[in-house]
C-alpha cells in the first residue's frame, strides 16, 4: 500500500507545529470547530458503541486512532474521556509538538510520526477511527479511505469531516477564510481537493464501510461559534460502521 501523503501540505504544517495550541495563531479556526467536532464524536461514537452516559470516562475500553492528529486539540480530549488513544501524523514537528503538549497536561497517548499506509500495513486495528479536516489534503482519497479501513476493526467506527466542493465552500472556505478574514494562510486549501458527500459516501462503501451518515458544521457569526446543522454545502461531518 503506497504513501497518500501530500509532503508539501506535511512541511507546512510542520513549520507552524509549535503555534498548534495557540487558541489566536494559525490553528484558530480549528479550536473555534473543536466542540462542534467533540459534540459530534462524543455521541455518534458514543450510540454507536455503546457507551455508558452520565459518566466523565464514556470511552473508556474503547482503542481511538486520531489520523492526522496534528498538535492533538482533539487527541487530547478523547484521552480525557477514557480511551486508549494512538496519534498519527506525517510531520515530525507536528508529532514533537503533541508529545510535549500532552506530556506537560499529564495525559498518556501514543504518538506516531508515521502514516495511515503504514501503520495499516503493520496489522493494527481501532475501534475508532477519526479522520478530521485531512481528506482535502491527502494525494488520493479513495487510497487513504482504504488505510482507514483496513484500520477500523469489524464493527467499529470511522469518523470523518472535511469541505464539500461547492461555490459557497470555495466562496467561504477559500475566498473569504484565507484572502478577506485571514483565518487560514492563503493557499492552505485548494477547492478542487474538497469533497462532495456523495462522493465520500461511495468511497467509503467502496472500501466497506456502511450506512454514512452526515451533519454539517455551520459558522454563525454573531455568536463567533461552531455548531452542528443540517447545511453541508461548507463544512461536514459524518460517521460510517466498519
Amino acid at each position: 500500500m503506497g504513501s497518500t501523503v501530500e509532503r508539501r501540505e506535511v512541511e507546512a504544517f510542520g513549520r507552524i507545529a509549535g503555534q498548534w495550541w495557540d487558541p489566536d495563531g494559525p490553528m484558530a479556526p480549528l479550536h473555534k470547530l473543536n466542540p462542534a467536532r467533540l459534540t459530534f464524536i462524543r455521541d455518534r461514537v458514543g450510540d454507536h458503541c455503546a457507551c455508558p452516559r452520565g459518566t466523565t470516562a464514556p470511552f473508556e475500553g474503547l482503542r481511538i486512532l486520531d489520523v492526522g492528529c496534528g498538535g492533538g486539540i482533539v487527541t487530547e480530549p478523547m484521552a480525557r474521556l477514557g480511551a486508549r488513544v494512538t496519534g498519527l501524523d506525517a510531520s515530525s514537528e507536528v508529532i514533537g509538538a503533541a508529545r510535549a503538549h500532552a506530556q506537560a497536561m499529564g495525559l498518556k497517548i501514543d504518538y506516531r510520526n508515521m502514516t495511515a499506509e503504514a501503520l495499516a500495513e503493520a496489522g493494527e486495528q481501532f475501534d475508532v477511527v477519526l479522520a478530521l479536516e485531512i481528506l482535502e489534503h491527502v494525494a488520493d482519497v479513495d487510497a487513504f479511505v482504504a488505510a482507514l479501513r483496513a484500520l477500523t476493526r469489524p464493527g467499529g467506527a470511522v469518523v470523518v469531516s472535511t469541505l464539500n466542493r461547492t461555490a459557497k465552500a470555495f466562496a467561504l472556505g477559500i475566498v473569504a477564510a484565507e484572502y478577506v478574514l485571514g483565518w487560514v494562510d492563503r493557499g492552505t486549501h485548494d477547492w478542487r481537493k474538497f469533497i462532495r458527500p456523495d462522493d465520500l459516501a461511495a468511497a467509503l462503501t467502496d472500501a466497506g464501510f456502511c450506512h454514512p451518515e452526515w451533519r454539517g458544521l455551520s459558522y454563525d457569526p454573531l455568536g463567533d461559534r461552531w455548531r452542528l446543522s443540517n447545511d453541508l454545502s461548507v463544512n461536514y461531518m459524518g460517521i460510517a460502521a466498519g
